[in-house]
């Protein structure tokens, strides 16, 4: 009965023109800031999903490391039980260091570098190897390492690897660990390898990381046979990762940090959290303003329609109800932007998805248009919003209209 009035009185004319226009108005704000919220949001979510397939070509789904130091002991019946776990698909050792890159061609270019040891198994658990764009995956042997460049390694450091021409002669340089000798040339190790690939992932690890075989790297950095830098483990879908987190944590012991994907990368994920935080505060400060409208056009309804509320009363219809049919009015008004803007914006986004009609200016992005991607709950999440401040902001107007008793003449 309530929207029924609220429904008459938003299709009736109206005494002064000025009313509709208002509420119009209204419509049209939240329509625009319900739209915007969604497009948003949809670009942030795809935005985080190409940035998270990013990471996770690098990152692995668990990462255990030293509780303290940089590197810890792991022995041969330790490894057994974590590869007895159901849940572990596979996994690989790892032994990481920062260093120096010296080119040997001429020009004697030196580049600071994370060098990064690996297993045969490192293929299995992360997706370096599928993003290797140049030569091949490649770690080679104690004796005859391979070196796997980021791109950003490679120019800097001037990198030939072209199959054509004699690969560069490259002389990786790494600290000793434990060294007690006073001449710090002493406690460096200087290790011959070639360039066998590239790999381009994303800025952050293309410009520092370089990825070859765990003997060499353990061999100049002089660790022993059992000790590591990092267990890097991919999961199966049999369990949650946070379980299988709290399983690993168990078995290891308080010696050993283990870690999620999450967790690997947190102030990245809680940086992207909250910008799209702040995004949606500032179109909801929007959706705010628009409230100010709405309680503009129900008050001048109101002060029009004091004959109806007259008329109800003396059919008996207490002041509950009058508020009640007001109320309506505002949320029907804020109903109807809601659902336009919230169209408005699956609209555009299939749109982008299908024709990619925006661009990103530049070449240097890894996509040349906006990603999108539609999520329930941010539907849900603007919804609620704008549903709120709509009942608020209709909640004063709706009120005023039972403030006095109006007599019908």
């Amino acid at each position: 009965m309530y929207f029924t009035f609220a429904w008459r009185y938003f299709k009736a004319k109206k005494s002064a023109n000025a009313i509709n226009i208002i509420a119009w108005v209204t419509v049209s704000v939240i329509a625009f800031a319900t739209c915007a919220q969604i497009l948003v949001l949809s670009v942030f979510n795809g935005f985080e999903g190409l940035v998270k397939s990013l990471y996770a070509s690098f990152y692995t789904d668990i990462k255990i490391i030293p509780a303290k130091g940089k590197t810890f002991f792991l022995t041969p019946a330790q490894l057994t039980q974590i590869k007895q776990q159901p849940f572990v698909e596979n996994f690989s050792l790892v032994a990481e260091d920062k260093g120096l890159l010296q080119n040997n061609n001429g020009s004697e270019l030196h580049t600071v570098i994370s060098l990064k040891g690996v297993d045969d198994n490192y293929s299995k658990v992360c997706g370096v190897a599928a993003k290797t764009n140049k030569g091949k995956f490649d770690i080679g042997t104690i004796d005859a390492p391979g070196l796997i460049l980021g791109s950003g390694v490679q120019y800097a450091a001037g990198v030939n690897l072209n199959p054509a021409i004699e690969p560069d002669k490259l002389t990786v340089i790494l600290p000793k660990k434990n060294s007690l000798s006073n001449d710090p040339v002493s406690s460096l190790s200087e290790g011959n390898a070639v360039t066998t690939g590239v790999f381009t992932i994303q800025q952050d690890f293309d410009t520092k990381y370089v990825i070859t075989n765990i003997d060499f790297v353990k061999q100049q950095m002089g660790l022993d046979s059992n000790e590591y830098s990092a267990l890097e483990l991919k999961l199966n879908n049999t369990i949650n990762v946070n379980k299988a987190k709290e399983k690993l944590a168990a078995l290891m012991g308080s010696n050993y940090t283990v870690q999620t994907l999450y967790q690997q990368n947190m102030s990245l994920y809680n940086t992207m959290k909250l910008e799209r935080w702040f995004i949606f505060a500032v179109f909801t400060l929007i959706l705010i303003v628009s409230a100010f409208t709405m309680v503009s056009a129900l008050t001048m309804l109101v002060l029009e329609k004091q004959k109806d509320i007259s008329v109800l009363q003396s059919m008996g219809a207490n002041n509950t109800t009058i508020q009640k049919i007001f109320l309506s009015e505002g949320l029907l008004l804020g109903t109807i932007g809601t659902a336009t803007g919230i169209i408005m914006a699956v609209i555009l986004c299939v749109l982008q998805l299908k024709f990619r009609l925006i661009k990103m200016g530049g070449d240097s992005f890894l996509i040349s248009y906006y990603p999108v991607e539609l999520i329930a709950t941010d539907f849900l999440l603007v919804g609620a919003t704008a549903g709120i401040i709509t009942f608020f902001a209709s909640w004063f107007p709706a009120r005023k209209a039972t403030g006095h008793a109006i007599e019908l003449r």
